[in-house]
């Protein structure tokens, strides 16, 4: 896509918004312990949950 475009624009107009309203979001979900989670087994996943509730 030409930087100059129209659409460019449009792009990073909506980007630059987007930004804004997905910060606040990040930070909260990390207060309330919301983060991505790989699957390992059952067993290493039971393991990290329980760990990460005692810190």
């Amino acid at each position: 896509m030409d930087p100059d475009s129209p659409e460019a624009r449009a792009e990073k107009l909506k980007a630059s918004t987007r930004a804004k309203v997905e910060h606040p979001f990040f930070y909260i979900k990390r207060m309330f312990g919301y983060t991505k989670v790989r699957y390992r087994g059952l067993a290493k996943n039971h393991n990290r949950l329980k760990l990460s509730l005692r810190i």
